[in-house]
């Protein structure tokens, strides 16, 4: 039996080093490749000294071009049966041309997360005004969705969220971070071994950005003079100027930039500190502190949807001070740490663990593919647009590519 080809169209080369999208789509990789699937990635995005060498699990990779005809007969050739988009933007730009050359491939959307709801806290937040949902990020983040035969949701608060506007459940699939399992915490770090804080993030990423600055200018500044002799540690991809000027020994305050390895770097700390102010999806750095025993300051936006009713792996507060009060405590408390570690171990082995999820899912996928014209037809907005899709960003398209001819 020939081996199923599955395609993965990548908004960017994966860099699970610097984000947690980054890990996500090579999880997703991994799931397919763990099937005997035959994977390609293809991205018309340059690679970065960060990209993850897809070629080491075997992935066959593909460079291609944005708005370039090339890429219908590659993929005509190709014929891949499932067809995974890395964000809505990618399904805009190619899910005409898919759906041309490929029209009985699988198309599945992977959100990362829900782009629309993110865009839509941080202009509340920033513009000081109530949350507003209906934006122009909205309309194409749904439209995506709805052209997908199946997209991937990483929190069961965007699965809601996606109720409010009538998504037919049976095209969108929770799917989290799909984690090994903790079974053994005897390499981990004790409370007595650790010390000082820490933040960590990618600071393209508008919510890293806006927490620095929060730490920096309100959280830290009451939280050293609580404890005189804890420093914190920021770290992260993309540090750039505007990031490592924020360095200043005398308040503790120390800017580190890109660490090699996330989770060795956060085992190292006694508490992640992270009042995130606005954003949305799954935090990887959450997960990666509670694979290493690390207890979480963070806030309700920042721990949403991670712990679906369990114990949260540390303390959640959105007043500053009640925040910086439950924070020291967090760190000085030996019990209440150590019960926030253990919280930690029951939210990933519960709700994080592959195990429960990677067979369900591919189930659902060729449960999917054994009935695609039916799945299609109960979706038969998602068939309306994609017939007018396919006519208007084709040409749109078309227009573009004369354009650069010139």
């Amino acid at each position: 039996m020939a081996k199923r080809k599955v395609l993965f169209i990548g908004l960017v080369w994966p860099e699970p080093t610097s984000s947690a999208a980054g890990t996500r789509i090579l999880q997703l990789v991994k799931l397919f490749l763990a099937n005997g699937d035959e994977v390609h990635f293809a991205s018309a995005a340059a690679k970065t000294d960060f990209s993850f060498e897809l070629e080491s699990l075997r992935v066959i990779e593909h460079e291609i071009k944005l708005n370039d005809s090339s890429f219908n007969p590659w993929l005509a050739q190709l014929q891949p049966a499932v067809v995974v988009f890395d964000r809505f933007m990618a399904e805009e730009q190619y899910g005409w041309r898919v759906q041309q050359e490929c029209p009985a491939a699988l198309r599945i959307l992977d959100t990362e997360d829900l782009h629309f709801l993110r865009h839509a806290r941080q202009t509340a937040y920033k513009q000081k005004r109530d949350l507003n949902l209906y934006n122009e990020i909205t309309k194409r983040e749904l439209a995506s969705i709805l052209r997908c035969d199946l997209s991937l949701m990483i929190s069961q608060v965007e699965m809601e969220v996606l109720q409010q506007f009538n998504i037919d459940g049976r095209i969108i699939y929770y799917l989290p971070f799909l984690e090994e399992p903790i079974t053994s915490t005897q390499n981990w770090k004790t409370f007595e071994e650790r010390k000082d804080f820490l933040f960590i993030g990618n600071y393209l990423h508008e919510p890293n950005w806006q927490t620095l600055q929060y730490l920096k200018s309100s959280i830290w500044p009451l939280l050293r003079n609580k404890l005189p002799k804890s420093s914190l540690h920021i770290y992260g991809a993309y540090a750039s100027e505007k990031v490592t000027q924020l360095h200043n020994v005398k308040e503790r305050f120390l800017v580190h930039g890109r660490t090699e390895n996330a989770r060795i770097t956060v085992a190292q700390h006694r508490v992640l500190l992270a009042p995130l102010l606005f954003g949305a999806g799954a935090k990887g750095k959450f997960i990666d502190a509670m694979q290493t025993g690390t207890p979480i300051a963070s806030t309700k936006v920042g721990a949403e949807g991670m712990a679906n009713g369990l114990s949260w792996a540390g303390m959640i507060c959105d007043d500053l001070q009640t925040f910086v009060d439950e924070a020291a405590e967090l760190y000085s408390d030996k019990e209440k740490w150590k019960q926030a570690q253990h919280n930690g171990i029951e939210i990933i082995n519960q709700l994080y663990a592959k195990s429960r999820f990677e067979t369900p899912f591919l189930e659902r996928i060729t449960n999917i593919e054994e009935n695609l014209n039916i799945h299609r037809q109960q979706n038969f907005f998602g068939e309306i647009l994609k017939h007018h899709t396919l006519q208007s960003t084709k040409y749109m398209s078309l227009w573009i590519e004369e354009k650069n001819k010139k």
